[in-house]
């Protein structure tokens, strides 16, 4: 395959509307080169939008879309060395997995010697070499997702575009699949940019990603960081199960709290900016369970609430325990044998304050 340099995509002021509906707003990105990146979101968020827009399918949208630093916003499809996977693959049925392979070098009329050289190396890499005469009805999910892959690598594109392509397939297809691109976007050090609604699949795939909801990006950033640190509710809570606990900020002999219902009084670290309301986040497997004989170490936040249901989740028993007029999930790691939980009983939970974020928007 191609030996080109991978390329840098970034979006500047980028906004776009369908009649008076605004569907992108002031988008502002960097994708560096060889960066696998991710859009990620909920349903209507922007994110298909995005990414075809990059590839040049549909309105054009006011402000820049540079590639290795050319404006490509009002070039066609054609002109922008880009390849797309879309999210049915829009293989050929007529067609065998080679001449699919081949179509888009046939209709860039090169020599048949380099088109036979280029569909066998793109077919090499995805191991379907020897499917090469089938036909895509002949092929599995993954096979078909394959040639789909091989079909956009073969024109060697700068970057490579991928649009939910895993939605198709069943669960245990889709974790052996994403790796495999994983591994061949490593391999070929291609730029590229993927879109999904699954946080799992962000997380296991892209270096970075960024979150958007209703055409507003809201934060970008390595799945980690944003999970540990999500910038406002909306991230928090699309980012995996996350407790949100809002209260109004009181000065007190000593600094600030957050009181929250139920009269409980959480302790504001100085970085808090001076705002009336303050949100409490955190995730439920940073709960810890305090027992009769255990004492939290200074400065832990504790709960005390009753259990009011109980959820077995294979690795994990998800528990939701009520405190006063608010509710908050506890998650317990299950071990086999060991004893979990009643509904009903009331427990004392504990959140060490390193692991306590506070969210103002």
């Amino acid at each position: 395959m191609s030996d080109s340099k991978s390329v840098s995509v970034k979006l500047r002021d980028v906004a776009l509307a369908f009649g008076d509906n605004l569907v992108l707003r002031n988008i502002d990105l960097d994708i560096g080169a060889g960066e696998f990146f991710a859009f990620l979101g909920p349903s209507g968020s922007g994110k298909s939008t995005l990414l075809r827009l990059i590839a040049g399918f549909g309105p054009t949208p006011s402000g820049q879309v540079l590639i290795d630093g050319e404006d490509v916003a009002r070039l066609p499809p054609w002109k922008r060395s880009v390849g797309m996977v879309f999210q049915n693959y829009a293989l050929w049925p007529h067609l065998s997995v080679r001449r699919n392979v081949a179509f888009g070098l046939e209709e860039r009329r090169l020599p048949a010697a380099e088109i036979r050289e280029r569909v066998d190396a793109a077919l090499d890499v995805v191991g379907l070499r020897d499917l090469a005469d089938r036909h895509p009805s002949q092929l599995s999910g993954g096979q078909q997702q394959r040639v789909a892959l091989a079909r956009t690598i073969v024109i060697e594109p700068r970057v490579l575009l991928l649009d939910e392509p895993l939605s198709n397939l069943d669960a245990n297809l889709r974790i052996r699949m994403r790796s495999e691109i994983r591994e061949l976007q490593r391999r070929l050090g291609i730029t590229t940019i993927f879109v999904t609604h699954d946080q799992e699949e962000a997380n296991t795939v892209a270096d970075r990603m960024a979150v958007l909801n209703d055409g507003v990006l809201q934060q970008v950033g390595a799945p980690m960081t944003m999970y540990d640190n999500p910038v406002n509710r909306f991230v928090a809570r699309f980012l995996g199960s996350a407790n949100l606990l809002d209260g109004e900020t009181a000065a007190v002999p000593g600094g600030r709290v957050l009181q929250t219902g139920g009269a409980l009084q959480i302790p504001l670290p100085d970085a808090v900016p001076e705002v009336a309301r303050v949100t409490l986040m955190f995730r439920p497997q940073h709960l810890l369970l305090i027992g009769p004989d255990s004492e939290p170490a200074s400065g832990t936040i504790r709960f005390t609430g009753h259990i009011q249901q109980r959820e077995f989740l294979g690795n994990l028993i998800r528990y939701s325990v009520t405190l006063h007029d608010q509710t908050i999930l506890f998650d317990q790691i299950h071990q086999l044998g060991a004893p979990s939980l009643t509904v009903g009983e009331q427990i004392e939970l504990a959140l060490p304050p390193d692991q306590a974020r506070f969210l103002t928007d």
